[in-house]
């Protein structure tokens, strides 16, 4: 792997999941000290992070990790709705029912795994595979950069167990549906899931703005 790549995945690791603070300085000389990369790959890499949208250029203090906060999810919901209830109608249409089968079965025996890692790995392994199944590079170029805000923004609103139980369920029947090859159940799950991810997200960012008992 390219120094550059290696800079440029850690750097977005860290920042998506919360180890990099939004606001926080990304320079070049403390990057590549701490990274153990030349400045010169530093320097493609914030690049890419600021191409990403999970870095700005702030005058006066160089690149700096975005700001996002649970006040965005109705704006990127916007975007996700559309985008992936298509996405899924089209997997249907074009993916293999055993990849989406076994991937229903996993997503069953998550429904009682209380581990996010282990829900969010398996979210990512079902978007790959959708991604595959459509095979429109525009379609998936567009769903790459938003689930990236998406990611951070998950962060914030911390899953609990119960909606974790629940969203396992929601991809279970997504994938059924795909893998039945039946598009308009497979949109109709897809946008149910999300509906539902959305007022679990907005009921946690209004939680958040009551102010603390005395």
């Amino acid at each position: 792997m390219r120094a550059s790549d290696a800079a440029y995945a850690t750097l977005r690791e860290e920042i998506l999941e919360g180890q990099l603070s939004p606001g926080s300085v990304l320079t070049e000389t403390e990057q590549s000290h701490r990274l153990g990369v030349s400045r010169t790959p530093v320097r493609e890499a914030l690049s890419r992070l600021v191409a990403d949208g999970l870095a700005v250029q702030s005058p006066g203090r160089g690149t700096v990790v975005s700001e996002i906060s649970l006040n965005d999810v109705d704006r990127l919901f916007e975007v996700r709705i559309p985008l992936e209830t298509q996405a899924a109608a089209l997997a249907a249409q074009r993916g293999s029912a055993v990849v989406f089968a076994e991937l229903a079965e996993e997503f069953d025996a998550a429904c009682a795994e209380s581990d996010p890692e282990v829900h969010y790995e398996l979210a990512a392994r079902m978007d790959a595979a959708v991604d595959e199944a459509v095979a429109n590079p525009y379609l998936s170029t567009m769903l790459a950069g938003l689930r990236v805000h998406l990611a951070r923004i998950r962060r914030l609103a911390k899953d609990q167990p119960q909606r974790l139980a629940a969203s396992a369920a929601e991809h279970r029947e997504i994938c059924r549906c795909i893998a039945a090859g039946d598009a308009v159940a497979a949109e109709a799950a897809t946008l149910l899931h999300l509906r539902r991810s959305l007022t679990y997200i907005s009921d946690q960012r209004r939680a958040a703005a009551l102010p603390a008992h005395t």
